[in-house]
């Protein structure tokens, strides 16, 4: 198709058309499409971290457009861009204006959305945005219909397929395309982010943990990669500390972003009572991340790793070899000293960060701890003394699950995995949310920001009433477990008086 074709635009804008797609869904569709790409460029560019609007204007009917021809403005949001690297790049302000037609067949309905950058005296356009004056997203009704973009281009920007403009424009009109399909057809997201942290919030703090502890990837002393591990669990550490500050207390009314990280600033938030406990914490990063941020706690696994004697004394004392054998607590007696797991105080955080065989057992040893609370992020599927697979029985009484389980669970949950397209992990999830509510825990589900597509937390932080029910059906669960004689106590590894 010849896209040297006349274009509605005012005769004073030198609009060059870039990339043309047909159109698969209607006009009427294409706000909602639109509306993605204002309120979410991250999507569409790992350089950007969020748009906020700074303010909204909606325009009277009889307006007249001194951009475009034949099109009248109607809606205009001015955002504000903020990048993922504020110390390379700049935050830029841009005005979003929607466009309609004045008369005919589609007046009043939008067909075309204009983004502006505005720029100071002096100021020149950020990296991560095209080198344009305006860039311009338009549904043309005709026969068939298209989707076109179009720039105003800066003096000397390339504009070939091999330019990067070109390259940009492509990924946008793909996405302007997915969105306008998706309303279409009703598209629901699989996975919602942000259900108890609100997603600027942890944004917020995550860019300052980052800078805070980025160090860690040039210090790291194990063979995995550490752009993956520092980084995921800087993000694990960053949701840990706001869950914290809404579940146990206020606290200071804001928390002090600057990168100072000083004592007295960490001794005003909010924390479990008792502190943390890390199980399975591998190479002890999380662990120290949280110490070094002034939280107590310590982490324990089946084995020292490299890691560990390079972190500072503080983390290094707070980290130790054991091996966790639950089946101990069927032997307790009543109102005995905490000695099942070691190092825990009343009101202790349990957290299981892909803790492999010791997952299906937080919620239970929470429930026996008399726990603040836990998260749990899990990744292998096991059951409390086997693999976990689909056709597996819930170890649980499913009879009684009915009373506790409705038919939105899964979906109220946040645990992704609904109808027909549940997965081995998904079913993993749900069984795993399931087993906490049955054991008394208010269930809330999160899908984490993080590298890793293990993402979802299955966090408790309330019980309900009647405890001693609770704990007899933690205590019916290890009987079983006993009874079945298939679940094993790893050994500690290596040195482990050392630790």
């Amino acid at each position: 198709m010849d896209l040297r074709v006349p274009h509605p635009y005012h005769e004073n804008e030198e609009w060059l058309p870039i990339i043309i797609c047909p159109a698969d869904f209607p006009l009427e569709l294409f706000e909602s499409a639109v509306d993605q790409l204002i309120h979410h460029p991250e999507y569409n560019s790992t350089l950007i971290l969020r748009s906020e609007n700074v303010s909204e204007t909606t325009y009277a009917e009889d307006i007249s457009s001194d951009i475009l021809k034949d099109l009248r403005p109607v809606h205009t949001i001015h955002r504000k861009l903020l990048p993922r690297r504020p110390g390379r790049d700049a935050a830029l302000e841009q005005n979003c204006t929607l466009y309609a037609s004045m008369t005919g067949e589609f007046a009043g309905i939008p067909s075309a959305l204009v983004l502006t950058p505005l720029l100071g005296p002096g100021e020149s356009l950020p990296y991560y945005h095209p080198k344009v004056r305006r860039l311009a997203f338009r549904y043309v009704p005709s026969t068939p219909a298209i989707l076109r973009i179009e720039a105003v281009v800066l003096p000397d920007t390339p504009t070939d397929i091999n330019s990067r403009l070109y390259r940009t424009s492509l990924a946008l009109l793909e996405t302007l395309h997915r969105y306008g399909w998706g309303a279409l057809t009703n598209y629901q997201k699989r996975v919602t982010h942000d259900c108890m942290i609100p997603r600027e919030e942890y944004q917020d703090l995550y860019l300052v943990m980052r800078e805070r502890h980025k160090h860690l990837v040039g210090e790291w002393k194990e063979v995995t990669d550490p752009l993956k591990h520092v980084f995921e669990d800087i993000g694990i550490a960053t949701y840990l500390m706001l869950l914290w500050k809404k579940s146990f207390g206020q606290g200071k009314s804001d928390l002090n972003l600057d990168n100072s990280g000083s004592d007295s600033d960490q001794a005003c938030w909010p924390r479990p009572p008792g502190g943390f406990l890390d199980l399975g914490c591998g190479n002890g990063l999380l662990t120290h991340i949280l110490i070094a941020e002034g939280y107590q706690g310590c982490g324990i696994d089946l084995r020292a790793r490299t890691s560990w004697g390079h972190y500072p004394e503080s983390t290094r004392a707070a980290l130790h070899v054991y091996a966790l054998d639950p089946t101990r607590y069927i032997n307790r007696e009543p109102r005995a000293d905490k000695d099942i797991i070691p190092h825990t105080r009343p009101g202790v955080f349990l957290i299981g960060n892909h803790a492999d065989e010791l997952t299906p057992w937080l919620p239970v040893l929470a429930t026996l701890e008399s726990a603040a609370g836990y998260l749990s992020i899990p990744c292998c599927s096991w059951s409390f003394d086997e693999r976990f697979s689909r056709s597996a029985s819930a170890k649980f009484s499913d009879s009684d699950l009915g009373s506790v389980v409705d038919d939105g669970f899964v979906e109220r949950l946040n645990l992704g995995g609904e109808g027909g397209h549940r997965s081995q992990y998904s079913m993993y999830r749900i069984w795993l949310a399931r087993l906490s509510q049955w054991l008394g825990w208010k269930v809330e589900c999160d899908a984490l920001r993080i590298p890793s597509t293990r993402n979802w937390a299955i966090i408790g932080r309330e019980r309900v009433n009647d405890a001693e029910t609770y704990s007899d059906r933690a205590l019916d669960i290890i009987q079983d477990v006993v009874q079945r004689g298939a679940f094993k106590t790893r050994k500690p590894e290596g040195k482990a008086g050392d630790h």
